[in-house]
């Protein structure tokens, strides 16, 4: 199996780290640490989380109150947002449809 994170996703994980690292220095590389293991993890357990909307799987990050949104094709994991838990659901649903 192989991961691959698309660069929205890397996009919303920049953003993360920008975002705890304002909180307090060290922090930002924390969430990166935490995340990207999070990720990896998906080379185990990829396809075992409940699909979101019917069609991405969403797995909740263990530190953090962020969920990993992946697609999952044959042998292959895409990571397609990486998303902070507390906005509005409706955003969520609006950012996820753009990227299908």
């Amino acid at each position: 199996m192989q991961v691959r994170i698309s660069r929205a996703a890397e996009s919303d994980l920049l953003n993360g780290f920008s975002f705890y690292e304002r909180q307090q220095a060290g922090v930002g590389s924390y969430f990166l640490d935490s995340l990207y293991a999070d990720i990896d993890s998906l080379l185990l357990y990829g396809g075992m989380h409940a699909k979101h909307l019917g069609r991405l799987h969403r797995a909740l990050a263990k530190r953090f109150p962020f969920a990993i949104y992946y697609d999952l094709q044959g042998d292959s994991v895409t990571v397609v947002a990486v998303l902070d838990c507390r906005q509005n659901p409706a955003s969520i649903v609006k950012r996820l449809s753009r990227n299908g």
